[in-house]
């Protein structure tokens, strides 16, 4: 996965975002139920430097529109965020992550961002890939077995945030002092999951479209297929196909949320080349091809493809939805 990150606030996907949000936050009344969380002031979803989003009460009294820069406590210091979402959707989202019970203890939002700190904040994004190949040259000299993912510096200074990847237990306490000492600040180093590198990458997935876990999603799943013992054993192992792993090199997360048609609300295959839906074979579902049975391997809706794997070969094929269509049409006419 490429480490050139667009996790700034002022890009370009921001903008995109925080457009789709309120075009949603004008549609709000009638998609969410009457059963929201009360809530003694507004909530505001305030999204910080690599799509990270925190919950923030806003006491001041003035309605604050999304898009709009603010400045929020930060762990003893300050940092500017973009409101991200309000009102109705907000509570929604408290509500899917379970923090209902945590709404009276919301950090409040200190004020609105002046056009000098917003400027300032833009300083520091500029600042950061001279950071970041400090920090890499700090790694190389104290020889440490970890990959550096993202660097974030609070708009206070005080404190520098390192995001890293590593396959066993790090002393980077050298590391620490060297930074420490450069930057003048205090150094807090953060070991994310590759999930976790992908959310920050905020970039598209082989869809076309932004990843989920970087625009939509409340929560990252660590296995998508956790709660769907009964997929077929062809989805696991070397049998996935190239359009079921993301970004993260682990299962996509949309996978979780197909659409279903199986006794237990997911889809799966038949052993026939059933299980289909809105006219797509399942994935994992057994075909009959002229050279014997094939597995479904995966689908492709935008090229209107669909990837099979010879059971007695192994080999891969890609073929169109029409000539699956009529593989299946013509099997049906021949059980008839």
């Amino acid at each position: 996965m490429s480490t050139v990150l667009c996790s700034c606030l002022l890009g370009d996907n921001a903008k995109v975002r925080l457009k789709l949000s309120k075009m949603l936050q004008e549609e709000a009344s009638g998609l969410y139920p009457d059963d929201l969380p009360e809530s003694p002031v507004p909530i505001c979803e305030v999204e910080m430097k690599g799509c990270r989003r925190e919950f923030y009460a806003d006491t001041s009294g003035e309605e604050i529109e999304i898009g709009t820069p603010v400045i929020v406590e930060a762990d003893g210091g300050f940092d500017m965020g973009i409101v991200y979402a309000t009102g109705r959707i907000a509570l929604r989202k408290i509500q899917l992550k379970g923090l209902t019970g945590e709404i009276d203890k919301l950090p409040p939002i200190m004020r609105r961002a002046t056009e000098e700190e917003v400027r300032e904040f833009a300083e520091i994004r500029k600042r950061e890939p001279e950071i970041r190949e400090a920090c890499i040259n700090r790694i190389e000299r104290h020889q440490l077995e970890m990959k550096l993912v993202d660097i974030d510096l609070r708009l206070d200074k005080q404190k520098l945030s390192v995001y890293y990847t590593a396959t066993h237990r790090v002393d980077f306490r050298g590391l620490v002092r060297d930074l420490a000492g450069e930057f003048k600040a205090r150094i807090q180093m953060v070991q994310i999951t590759t999930r976790e590198e992908a959310r920050r990458t905020n970039t598209q997935g082989s869809c076309g479209c932004s990843l989920c876990c970087s625009t939509w999603m409340q929560k990252i799943h660590s296995n998508p297929f956790a709660e769907k013992p009964q997929m077929s054993d062809s989805m696991n192992g070397d049998n996935f196909s190239f359009n079921t792993i993301g970004l993260c090199n682990r299962p996509k997360c949309c996978l979780g949320f197909s659409r279903t048609n199986g006794k237990n609300g997911y889809a799966h295959g038949n052993g026939h080349g059933y299980g289909r839906q809105n006219g797509w074979p399942a994935v994992g579902a057994t075909i009959a091809v002229r050279d014997g049975n094939a597995v479904v391997e995966g689908v492709d809706q935008q090229k209107k493809s669909i990837w099979i794997r010879y059971a007695s070969t192994g080999q891969k094929r890609r073929i169109s939805l029409d000539q699956y269509n009529s593989m299946m049409g013509r099997r049906q006419c021949g059980q008839g």
